[in-house]
This record gives C-alpha cells, structure tokens and sequence, in this order.
C-alpha cells in the first residue's frame, strides 16, 4: 500500500492518494513556466495564478458546472512526460478532484487525445500522473498543448480546490543532433567534430 519511503500511496484498486513531498527525477525539468494557462472558471481572488504560485495555503476555486478544466498551452510542441497536482482532502474536503482526465492535442479544437483518467482517494499532496502512453517505449508525449479536466469532486461537491500543477518534460539534449545524451563533462568535449 504505502511505501515505506513515504513515496505516493495507491490503493489496491490502483486509486491515488498522494505524497508531501514533491519528488522528481533528476532527468526532468519543469516545463509549463513558459505557457499559457487559462481555466474554466474561477472564483473571485481565487484566479489561474495561484495554482503557479508555489505557495500550498493558496488555491484556484473554480465557478461553475463540472468538468473544471485548467488548459495550458504551449507556443511549440514540447515533450511532456509527468503531471504533478497539490491536492489535500483534509483542507478542502468536497472541494477535492476524486476524478481526473489529462488530455493533449494541438489547441482547443483539438483535445482528441485523451491520455490518462486517474482516481484518487481522499488524497493530501502530490499526485503523480504520468503521460506517457501504454506502449513501454513511450515514455512521454509530442504536445502543443495540456489539459485537466476536473470530473468529479469527493462528497459530490461542485466546485473545486486545486493547490498547485506542475508539469515535467525530459532535459534537452545538449549536443544537437547527436543521438546520444553525453552527461560527463569529458565526453561533451568529444561529441562533435571539429
């Protein structure tokens, strides 16, 4: 059930619950930075802002009928590999996603793909989402743009809470076009041709 680590806790049923800690491989970097974010809706004082904030105590409250969708939208395809949500059940109670879809495509009138659907249960922290596909040698997706669909919230509440997202993409490989990811100093220096 819970790693003994204090790493995410799943339940038997493959339900998410979450982890304090947001850990991350060292291979990633955070991506979204450089998008644009909107969503559905949103409460007054409680805006898209507060979910890049970096601050756990502020949220975004979304207004408005289900699904609540945060889109983040990127000015070139990029690779994404793993989606980080802040959730804390004991804080916010009906106000918790029980429910949630990541989709992908080109923009708006393109969200066909839809990648993951995840369940979780009455988690507090991070929930780890990854993107990437059913075949192993996937390991992350092609995109322009993100989105998160709130479907359901725990205790059939309406609106709801979301503390912070986070999304993660491979590192850049520093040579260009050089099918090999050379990590030591000593070997960058020999990569190319001079």
């Amino acid at each position: 059930m819970a790693d003994s680590d204090g790493g995410e806790e799943e339940t038997g049923s493959g339900k998410l619950r979450g982890t304090r800690n947001l850990e991350v491989d060292g291979g990633l970097r955070e991506m979204a930075k450089k998008a644009a974010w909107s969503v559905s809706s949103c409460k007054p004082g409680n805006g898209v802002l507060f979910l890049r904030d970096d601050n756990l105590d502020t949220y975004w409250q979304s207004d408005g009928a289900q699904p609540h969708l945060v889109s983040i939208q990127f000015q070139k395809k990029v690779k994404l590999q793993l989606l980080a949500v802040y959730v804390d059940f004991k804080l916010d109670e009906s106000y918790t996603p029980s429910k949630i879809s990541v989709r992908a495509g080109d923009g708006f009138h393109n969200l066909k793909q839809e990648i993951k659907t995840v369940e979780l249960v009455k988690p507090v922290g991070w929930v780890h989402v990854s993107l990437s596909g059913t075949d192993p040698r996937e390991t992350f997706i092609h995109t322009f743009m993100l989105q998160v669909a709130i479907l359901s919230n725990h205790l059939n509440g309406r609106d709801t809470h979301v503390r912070q997202i986070k999304v993660y993409g491979p590192h850049p490989n520093p040579v260009p076009h050089q099918p090999f990811h050379f990590t030591s100093p000593e070997f960058i220096t020999y990569s190319t041709i001079r």
